[in-house]
Parts: structure tokens; C-alpha cells; sequence
């Protein structure tokens, strides 16, 4: 892996470890549970808003699993 690559997942793990991070993580989860609700959906557009509204969130809330199994394969391959 080189250099660039190894840093920039050096500092993605160094962010996800803060609090700051565990706080935010805890406040996407909160608006993902509110806007998993679709009874408050009045038509297909709000719906497709919404959808995209829960991709980006779970995009995100699962951006450390993501990172964390991108760079053991990334260690693996170099073996």
C-alpha cells in the first residue's frame, strides 16, 4: 500500500475513534430511525427524497465497517 493510501486510512481511524465521532454516529442513527417512518410519506417524490435521504445516512453509519474491511484486504494483498 503506498504511502497516501496508508495515510489517508491512518487518519480516517484516527477520526472514527474520537468522541465527537461516537456523538455523531448516535445522532445519524436517531434521524435514521425517524426517517425510517414512511407513514409520513404523501407521495412518491417525498418517498424517493427519503430514500435518498436513508442511503446517505447508511452510507455513512457504516463508512467505518467499510474502511475497516477495505484496508484488510488491502493488508492481505500485499502479503
Amino acid at each position: 500500500m503506498d504511502k497516501e493510501l496508508q495515510q489517508y486510512y491512518e487518519e480516517t481511524f484516527s477520526t472514527m475513534a474520537t468522541q465527537g465521532w461516537l456523538f455523531l454516529m448516535e445522532d445519524l442513527t436517531k434521524l435514521k430511525d425517524e426517517l425510517d417512518n414512511i407513514r409520513t410519506v404523501k407521495d412518491a417524490q417525498s418517498l424517493s427524497y427519503r430514500q435518498g435521504q436513508l442511503d446517505i445516512l447508511d452510507l455513512l453509519l457504516n463508512r467505518k465497517k467499510t474502511c475497516e474491511e477495505i484496508y484488510e484486504q488491502l493488508q492481505q494483498e500485499e502479503q
